[in-house]
């Protein structure tokens, strides 16, 4: 027996068996995550982009509305907001409370403190399921997530924090070396990116900004996820806006070879082991490199490690990997969806079906 799905305004009207169901996600904040997690979510097989929801008529808003969103709902995520996108050229169809019994997750990509605001006044009440970006507080939820390392924490969960860019490079490699040799202990030193591409706002210009506390979230972040690791981090910003990169070092448990080292991470879908001697040998060159590949936006989702780097002396293992910061927690948060959901189990499901999807 089939059953019949109906929504509220003009939106499509989807008939599957009811186990079949394609779960409904919103992406509340169509900025530099929301907007590329609207795209990935869209290429889904298992689930829908059902609308995406802001507050202003924005360039960026109005540019990918015209494009891949053309077809895509939008909501006014507060009633306040309708008139402002009405008043910049856009078609609103509704706010994101007036549709919230159609909509099974919320992906919030707001700033941080709004997105607090936005799990009180709305999503709680409303008893819906969001997940939030790296930037909000580890407070806003119970869980922060990654696929590599704490897929099954997430199963069911009503609200989990995909961690930042940089935690989730770090969880990635971590994990893999941890889950072949004990990690004992973890430095990494990390050289920021100034701001994205599009932050022209930010800086620096012409200096190099120490993060002045130590150690830098980034460590806190990773126990977040992995409670056992012992990591330090220290972090710079200097301008430029391609990509962070890690300097990392790792005291782990056995004996290792650069070579074992090189299989760990070349088994991984989501590290991608770079060569130097192939002439990738800077972050201006592995974005080039995306873009000869016809990336989309030129994204790297990959952890790209220097193979070269790669060094082992005794029980220290030694690297440096680059992380792209406006890509590399869409996979993540996509498997979220469907750890949260239950729509998979098991995390190496739900990993081959995103990096299919998206071209992993």
């Amino acid at each position: 027996m089939f059953e019949t799905f109906y929504f509220i305004y003009p939106l499509t009207i989807i008939n599957l068996p009811g186990d079949l169901k394609m779960r409904n996600i919103v992406i509340n904040g169509v900025g530099t995550i929301g907007k590329r997690v609207a795209e990935a979510v869209k290429k889904q097989e298992d689930m829908k982009l059902y609308a995406v929801a802001d507050v202003a008529p924005n360039p960026e808003l109005k540019t990918i509305k015209k494009n891949f969103l053309k077809d895509t709902p939008l909501l006014a995520t507060l009633e306040s907001a309708v008139e402002d996108l009405e008043n910049g050229g856009l078609e609103v169809q509704g706010t994101l409370e007036e549709h919230i019994d159609n909509i099974d997750l919320i992906v919030d990509a707001t700033p941080k403190g709004i997105d607090e605001k936005n799990k009180e006044n709305i999503y709680e009440p409303n008893d819906v399921k969001a997940i939030f970006q790296g930037g909000a507080d580890k407070k806003v939820a119970d869980v922060s997530f990654n696929a590599d390392a704490n897929y099954e924490e997430a199963l069911g969960e009503d609200y989990v924090r995909v961690v930042s860019c940089n935690t989730t490079s770090l969880c990635r490699t971590l994990y893999e070396i941890d889950d072949s040799f004990s990690v004992n202990e973890v430095n990494v030193s990390l050289v920021r990116r100034g701001g994205d591409p599009k932050e022209d706002s930010r800086g620096p210009i012409n200096s190099i900004v120490p993060v002045t506390d130590v150690p830098s979230h980034h460590g806190p972040d990773v126990k977040e996820v992995m409670p056992d690791i012992d990591i330090t981090t220290l972090a710079v910003k200097v301008p430029t806006t391609l990509a962070h990169v890690h300097m990392v070092s790792v005291e782990i448990e056995g004996e290792a070879s650069e070579e074992d080292i090189k299989r760990i991470f070349d088994k991984s879908t989501r590290i991608s082991l770079l060569s130097a001697e192939e002439g990738y040998t800077s972050t201006a060159k592995i974005t080039e490199k995306m873009r000869d590949m016809h990336r989309d936006r030129n994204d790297m989702n990959e952890v790209g490690v220097w193979e070269e780097t790669i060094t082992v002396e005794g029980d220290m293992v030694y690297w440096i990997h680059m992380t792209h910061q406006e890509s590399i927690v869409v996979p993540e948060t996509i498997d979220a969806i469907r750890a949260m959901l239950e729509m998979e189990e098991n995390k190496l499901t739900s990993i081959i079906k995103t990096n299919k999807a998206l071209g992993i």
